[in-house]
């Protein structure tokens, strides 16, 4: 499984400068897909800063509103009411986020997800089925009310579209055997790291050694010999995404991520700028599902359960 993205291949050796166009998130393209995280732990490494964040933004918004004679009605907010259900535009075509079950049905992350904020307001989540390149004109057009697809925040969009805080970090992350004592690049001088030949995580490699790191990368033509490797003793580290990550972990493989994502790759959930109410209530019920420990109960469900080190 390596870095395929919907919509296309992302170029890794455009990688470097990529990071320079973006700031805390990628911008502009789907992320990578398969690789691994702690779905806790991309919304629980910031979760301060980005509840005060969103609420500044609301406050912000509710005073400006305020001077300019009252807040504004949130008609997608008023018709999910009305409807009794939450419109939820995903394409079914990323297990484990989102895929088809032999009857048809939708299953996954995302469909339970949907489904697990929509009953915190007491209504149905409607999952509608579109290709992921359409999902954002969707959306614009008010066919859904929101969209959670193992979607991308992509900063051109802002003016139209309202991205909540993120509930996965698919970026790229340093892994090592469980027991390992590496923490962090500097760690592994001497050392070694396993890649997948053409991956992000390939080309960030390439560009630690460019930029002094003393490791030797050692490619593989998939993520599964390079995790293999790492397994095994034969490579010190690897270097995967969140996804794929997860995935290992799941299967049981005795591996963890340290130090900082580096190549930051977050699953957000987009919805309309003009609704600032279903904004907001999308804001609480992350939240209330975070503190609840639902997120952790989701990622278990559709990753796996591994050992979290003492």
């Amino acid at each position: 499984m390596n870095d395929q993205r919907r919509s296309g291949e992302r170029d890794p050796l455009r990688a470097e400068t990529d990071r320079t166009n973006r700031q805390w998130l990628v911008a502009g393209r789907h992320g990578s897909r398969w690789t691994g995280f702690s779905v806790r732990g991309s919304f629980g490494r910031r979760p301060i800063l980005w509840i005060v964040a969103c609420v500044l933004a609301l406050a912000v918004g509710g005073w400006l509103l305020l001077r300019t004679g009252g807040p504004a009605v949130d008609e997608t907010w008023l018709e999910m009411q009305e409807r009794g259900s939450w419109r939820v535009g995903m394409d079914p075509s990323f297990p484990p986020f989102e895929t088809l079950d032999a009857e048809g049905a939708p299953i996954g992350y995302d469909v339970d997800l949907a489904r697990e904020i929509a009953a915190t307001w007491g209504l149905e989540a409607e999952i509608v089925a579109i290709g992921y390149d359409s999902l954002l004109d969707a959306l614009l057009v008010d066919r859904v009310d929101a969209v959670i697809s193992a979607f991308p925040y992509n900063a051109r969009m802002t003016k139209d579209v309202h991205y909540s805080p993120p509930y996965f970090e698919a970026g790229v992350r340093l892994v090592v055997g469980a027991d390992a004592a590496f923490e962090e690049i500097g760690d592994l001088d001497g050392g070694t790291v396993a890649v997948e030949w053409g991956s992000r995580g390939d080309a960030i490699a390439r560009r630690l050694q460019r930029e002094g790191a003393g490791f030797t990368r050692l490619p593989f033509e998939s993520s599964e010999k390079a995790i293999e490797a790492l397994v095994s003793g034969a490579s010190s580290a690897l270097l995967i995404d969140g996804v794929t990550l997860r995935l290992a972990q799941g299967e049981g493989k005795g591996i963890r991520a340290v130090g900082a994502v580096l190549d930051e790759d977050p699953y957000v959930i987009a919805v309309s700028i003009k609704a600032p109410k279903l904004q907001s209530a999308l804001l609480q019920a992350l939240a209330t599902l975070e503190e609840e420990g639902r997120l952790g109960l989701l990622e278990e469900r559709w990753f796996g359960q591994y050992a979290r080190r003492e």
